[in-house]
């Protein structure tokens, strides 16, 4: 790492934009050698993880950094990384950064779900179906593929180009098993009509039927949903408690 971003680094907490601010990580945007680049800062972890990550694990920073390099290699859309950066204390992980360009979306998959008149929500569906399908057949099981975490720009022509945020959890498979795939499929949308959409392209595109992909997309969404809203209903019982 060279000596300019080292500086922005160790003045992390005092300089730079805030871009997003939540409870376990901050990303902040900052001006580096004619760039907007963008630094995600995680929480520093409790005492066994800093451990962990000091001796048997790849701290989120350094996996966030080989993910995207090897996302770019297999030519999947991501930010362009840029470095990555680890502060031990003796035995322990302390900060830990990831360095990237910043990436200004035209949408974020998100914003499917909020009718704007100038989205083309079946397009962008099979778009997301396919970028997804290119991920499974080069193995990759990205564990946080959620509306959230995949940007999107459009190009000349009015395709959908899709770039994937937040890398540091991936799973790496030789051939991915079509359970796992709909799994990882689940999270996308709890629409009955888009999950429809993409069971049609992806179904089309693993010469399978549409029925059988519909049935085991649905039934991934489903269980995945009832979790989540029974886990959100707990998270308000609680505050109501408190």
């Amino acid at each position: 790492m060279n000596e300019e971003l080292n500086t922005i680094i160790q003045n992390f907490e005092n300089s730079g934009e805030i871009f997003a601010d939540g409870k376990r990580n901050k990303i902040k945007i900052f001006h580096y050698q004619g760039l907007i680049i963008n630094i995600k800062s995680f929480k520093i972890p409790i005492l066994i993880n800093g451990i962990i990550y000091k001796y048997f694990r790849k701290s989120k920073a350094k996996r966030s950094f080989e993910n995207a390099n090897f996302l770019i290699q297999k030519g999947i859309g991501t930010p362009k990384p840029i470095a990555f950066y680890e502060n031990f204390s003796g035995v322990f992980l302390k900060q830990s950064y990831y360095v990237c360009e910043h990436l200004k979306p035209d949408f974020v998959f998100k914003n499917i779900f909020e009718n704007l008149p100038n989205l083309d929500e079946e397009k962008m569906l099979i778009g997301i179906t396919q970028f997804t399908y290119n991920l499974h057949e080069n193995g990759i099981e990205f564990l946080d593929h959620s509306p959230g975490n995949t940007l999107i720009k459009i190009d000349s022509l009015g395709n959908y180009d899709f770039f994937l945020v937040d890398l540091n959890r991936m799973n790496f498979h030789e051939n991915m098993s079509f359970d796992i795939r709909m799994k990882n499929l689940r999270k996308l949308t709890p629409s009955k009509e888009m999950t429809q959409i993409i069971s049609k392209e992806y179904a089309r595109l693993c010469n399978k039927s549409e029925t059988e992909v519909f049935e085991a997309l649905w039934l991934q969404t489903s269980t995945f949903q009832h979790k989540f809203l029974r886990k959100q209903a707990m998270k308000k019982k609680l505050i109501f408690w408190k």
